[in-house]
Parts: structure tokens; sequence; C-alpha cells
């Protein structure tokens, strides 16, 4: 079995020039790389916080913070965007374990109010309404969004039972669906 060259990206080859050139003492190799660094991280942690877009920015600087204190410790041998991944990786875990313990120590204000609690009736008042909505389509759309969407029928069984094409079955559906949000809008 013949070892096959592992190809490397031009992010990693990039990277890790300047991250080896700064070890040797070149500043504005330095400057780069934290700059060009700050740039992945923002990428990598907006992808992993879209719930909490605050914390990117306070993640890129704690990352960029620990990867200058720790510098020494990368291995020239090693891909240098590993290393890094593995650093901001454990600072994104950090601030999720500090938010969860956050979490639990504060209670959401509105856990005590019985205003919006469900009543017993939440279910048939719901299906009672989503059949009110429907009796506004034909046939042709309203039969196979009950079948396939509410009753979880396939398009095939759909269109045996309905005597439709399956061609049918999946047009009646998406012209219902599009009319249903159109008069749920109160557009006409």
């Amino acid at each position: 079995m013949v070892d096959e060259p592992i190809e490397v990206s031009e992010t990693e080859k990039h990277v890790r020039a300047l991250l080896l050139s700064s070890l040797d003492g070149d500043a504005k190799a330095y400057q780069l790389f934290l700059k060009e660094l700050a740039g992945l991280l923002r990428g990598y942690f907006r992808r992993r916080l879209a719930s909490l877009p605050d914390a990117v920015e306070d993640l890129v600087q704690e990352s960029l913070l620990a990867i200058h204190n720790k510098r020494h410790t990368y291995d020239r041998n090693q891909p240098a965007t590993a290393w890094v991944y593995a650093v901001a990786k454990y600072k994104l875990i950090d601030m999720l374990r500090r938010h969860e313990r956050y979490d639990k120590r504060n209670d959401p204000l509105d856990d005590d109010t019985t205003l919006f609690t469900p009543s017993d009736n939440e279910a048939a008042d719901a299906q009672r309404d989503v059949y009110t909505m429907l009796s506004h389509l034909p046939d042709q759309m309203r039969l196979p969004i009950i079948l396939t969407k509410l009753e979880g029928l396939s398009v095939a069984e759909t269109a045996e039972r309905t005597g439709l094409t399956e061609s049918a079955v999946k047009v009646g559906v998406h012209r219902g669906l599009k009319k249903l949000h159109t008069l749920f809008r109160g557009k006409p």
C-alpha cells in the first residue's frame, strides 16, 4: 500500500507559513497571522453560535489571546489550522459552560405567569382551526394536503385513494399550501 500525499489547503499553507515566520521573529508576519486568524475564527464561531451572535467577537478575542499566550506550544510538524481550531474549540466549550451555569442560576421572569397556560382543549382547538382553514380550499387541494401532510400517507397512496395522479397530488399540495399561506396572511 502506497501512502498518498495529503492535500493541504491554501488556507493551511498560508496560515502555517505566517505562524512559522512569526515564531522565527517576523513581527509583520505575526500581525498578519493574527489579522487572518481573526477572520477565520469569526466564521468558525458564527457558524456555531447562530443563537448567540453577541458572543462571537468575545470568543474571537479570547481565542487570539490564548493563541498568543500558547504559541510556543505549537508543534511545527503539525497543521497550524488544526492547532488553532483546537484552541478555539476549547474556548467555545468554556463559553458554553459559563452560559449554561448562568442560565441555571437565572430563572426566566415569566415562569410563574399563568396568562398563557394552554387549555385542555388546545390540540382539539388547533385541529379545528386547521380544518377550518382547509375548508376554504377546493377538493383537489384540500384532500392531498389532509392525506399527505396530516395523515402521513405517501403521494402514491394519496393518488390511489383520491383517484388523482401522483403529479396532481403534488401540484395540489403545493398550490393548496400556497393558497393557505395567502389566506392566512390576509392577502387575496
